[in-house]
């Protein structure tokens, strides 16, 4: 996970990079957390056991990073990650799966005055679903302690939708409720393609006009 969110942060700081070299525009940073749910595939087959049952569903908190560049008064580009902060149990294994995505901005209302201000975005992106071997060790030393050993990862194409409100309370400091939709190409791990997400973020706006 760490280099695809060093690679994320890099993104980010390129993003912001471009703000003080654009006329009259602004970027925003924000951080949240939220969930996101899907339903449970049937038949998983355990790999150490060869039990068959229900897999578990997508669920658990969810911490998000994102950014956005507003190129013209209502429409800009953003990028935006989130994962599950803690591993869950799948067939036997843990796992953790990642979203990120690259989406065009709209805010009908322009964010450069108003204190409420509607957001809808929509673009590309992809999922990474980690697993992880959970594994043991004891001695007579330190006594026993549990780790994960990574495993594999499972990759998949995703189209995203989202709708927010920035909600200004001083300066260019915002909260966002904020509602995703991920369509994830052949999520044959869950029980169907389409993912909702549900987040609460923090954020500020760089050179947002009082």
């Amino acid at each position: 996970m760490k280099p695809i969110i060093r690679t994320f942060a890099m993104l980010l700081l390129l993003l912001f990079g471009a703000v003080k070299f654009a006329d009259a525009q602004n970027g925003s940073v924000y951080f949240g957390l939220g969930s996101a749910y899907d339903s449970a595939a049937v038949n998983v087959t355990n790999p150490f056991t060869g039990v068959t049952a229900n897999g578990p569903t997508l669920g658990g908190v969810f911490l998000t990073i994102g950014g956005d560049l507003m190129v013209k008064p209502k429409l800009g580009f953003g990028a935006e990650f989130s994962f599950r902060g803690n591993q869950g149990g799948y067939a036997g294994l843990n796992y953790r799966p990642l979203f990120y995505d690259f989406n065009a901005v709209y805010q009908p209302l322009g964010n450069t005055s108003n204190r409420i201000v509607p957001e809808l975005q929509g673009g590309l992106g992809g999922v990474d679903l980690k697993f992880y071997y959970p594994q043991s060790y004891c001695d007579q030393f330190a006594g026993c302690s549990n780790y994960n050993s990574y495993l594999e990862s499972s990759h998949h194409f995703q189209v995203h939708f989202g709708g927010g409100v920035r909600v200004y309370v001083k300066g260019g400091i915002f909260v966002r409720p904020q509602v995703d939709v991920h369509w994830v190409n052949n999520f044959f791990q869950f029980g169907s393609n389409w993912v909702p997400e549900y987040s609460a973020s923090v954020g500020y706006t760089f050179g947002r006009t009082p």
